[in-house]
This record gives structure tokens, sequence and C-alpha cells, in this order.
């Protein structure tokens, strides 16, 4: 007999299904991380675990490092790496208390003038990095680095006197894009999408999304991917479509798109699932351990947005 308060066996998707194709490229290829996340999001696993893989990344001065972002190599705490824990936090019901006091003490450590984020310390220089990683001696505020983690934590209901400055930085971000790129548009969503002022969400959503299908920057059909370009920088075929915008039913993003334009690009998400059970990355590979490490955190991704739009992952 199990022992009381014993954590549920895991759950056994049926075979063949992509679920279960996912499951053996995970066991197979992941991190212990990536494979207790995959655990707990569809296989019933519990939080702890996936808590306790997460603290191995964790550096003395509260930040995280130790390539929890699989393209910056080496120790070093960076908000890059930061923002991923905070975003696994967010993803097992944990994005609050001491745990998540403790990472804002960081960020305000590391913070520029305006109060955000840099995506990447000097600290970096020295270790492996991703060649399209810049490293600085004095790097700017980046809404890449500071949306997201501004947007989880309003959406959490995290109150420190950090975010003040750094949600007014959001704002004025956002607000001023003009020109912008996908990964820039995707951190603009993550703060829209859970800063507490609906109406000016909204309006900015709103402009955004006029911004992204008068730039082509979402592919709206997957079987003409030669009429979007890829924006400058980007590896070739780095295209991004309408779910990589709107990764829930209930984003803002989700009316920037079409029923049909949306169906569209989740038919081209399952489609991308390959033989070994895995997803790809689309950005430029530049070692085989990242580019290793980071599939499994894409098809996890994956998987999750299929769900949350009720496709049949089982």
């Amino acid at each position: 007999m199990a022992e009381t308060g014993a954590s549920p066996l895991p759950q056994t998707p049926p075979a063949h299904s992509p679920l279960a194709r996912a499951e053996h490229f995970v066991w197979l290829t992941a991190r212990v991380l990536e494979q207790r996340r995959f655990a707990y999001h569809f296989l019933g696993g519990g939080a702890d675990a996936v808590e306790i893989a997460l603290t191995a990344y964790r550096n003395d001065d509260d930040g995280y490092g130790h390539a929890l972002e699989p393209d910056l190599r080496g120790p070093v705490s960076q908000p890059l790496h930061t923002g991923h824990a905070l975003r696994v936090l967010d993803s097992i019901g944990r994005c609050g208390g001491q745990r998540v006091e403790r990472v804002c003490r960081y960020l305000t450590s590391v913070s520029t003038a305006d109060g955000a984020l840099p995506a990447i310390l000097p600290s970096q220089r020295g270790y492996p990095t991703a060649p399209f990683v810049p490293i600085v001696d004095d790097p700017p505020s980046e809404l890449l680095a500071t949306g997201p983690v501004v947007g989880l934590l309003h959406r959490n209901a995290v109150w420190n006197a950090w975010l003040f400055r750094a949600t007014d930085f959001c704002w004025q971000a956002v607000e001023s894009l003009e020109k912008s790129h996908p990964y820039e548009v995707e951190a603009a969503v993550a703060f829209l999408d859970s800063a507490a002022d609906r109406p000016r969400a909204q309006a900015s959503a709103d402009r955004l999304g006029r911004l992204v299908r008068e730039r082509r920057l979402a592919a709206l059909d997957p079987d003409r991917l030669d009429a979007y370009p890829v924006s400058p920088g980007y590896a070739p075929g780095e295209h991004h479509f309408p779910h990589d915008y709107a990764r829930t039913p209930d984003s803002l993003a989700r009316a920037w798109f079409t029923d049909e334009e949306m169906a569209r690009s989740l038919d081209h998400l399952a489609d991308e699932q390959q033989e070994d059970g895995g997803w790809p990355i689309r950005w430029r590979q530049w070692a085989p351990g990242p580019a290793l490490e980071c599939r499994p955190m894409v098809t996890i991704e994956a998987l999750r947005t299929l769900r949350a739009y009720g496709r049949t992952i089982t």
C-alpha cells in the first residue's frame, strides 16, 4: 500500500499520441527540470519536484544562472535566466512568497537607471554565449527582458517597490513602439496581458496588432512562408505565427487574428512535431548542447499551447 501523502504515480498517455511521442522525447533528451515540468503539466506530477529542480539554478545573489536559458552558458546570474525562473514558478502556481521577494531584490540590484532590466549583464563576458546575444559594458534597458517579468509579477499580485518604475518603463516602451520585431512584440504582449490598467492595455494591444499586420510580423499562411519577411538578424526561416503571440485564447493578441488564421497556425504547430516526438527550434543554432536543451522546452510550450486551444494531444 502506498504511503499516505505520497506523490501520485505518473499517468501514461495513450501510445502513439502526440503526448506519448513527446514524453518519449523528453525522457530521452531533457534536463531534469524539463522532465519534471513535463510530468507536472501532463502526467499528474507535483509542483514540489519542479521547484526543487529549479533551485539548482539559483545563486547566492538570488538571481538564476547555470545556463537555465541554454543560449547563455556559465554560472553567473542574468536577468534572462531569472525571468525564465519566474515563468517556471508562475506555471506551477508558486510565483509568490519569500522566494519571489528574494528574486525582486535581485532584479532591483541589476536594474538600470530608469528602473528596467537589461537583457545581459557584462558579467556574462568570458563564458560561452550565443553569437546573436550582444554583451556590452553599459547594457540598455530592454522591453524584451522587462515586459514578461513585470507582467507575471502583476498577474500574481506581487507588490514590490521595483515594480512601480519597471511598470512605467514598460508602458512607455510599449506605447512608443513604431518599428519592432517578433520577440519584442511577444514581450509587450506578456506585459499587456497582465497589466492592471485594462482599458489602457486593450488600446495598446489594438495598436500593436495593427503594427504586426502592417509589418507582416506574423506568418498568416504557413503554406506561403516566402510571402512573409524574416526580421533582420533572425535565422533563415525564423518566422513567427499567430500562436506565438497569442499562446492562450484569452490573450489580448488573440483578437489580432481571424478564427481561420488561428486554426491554420495551430494546424501548423501540430504538424511541426518531428519523428523523434519533439518540436524543432526555429532560431539560430550555434552549438549542439544549447540546441539539445532548448528542444524539450519548446516541446512543452507547444503542447501547452495546443491544449489551451482545445486541440487533442492525448
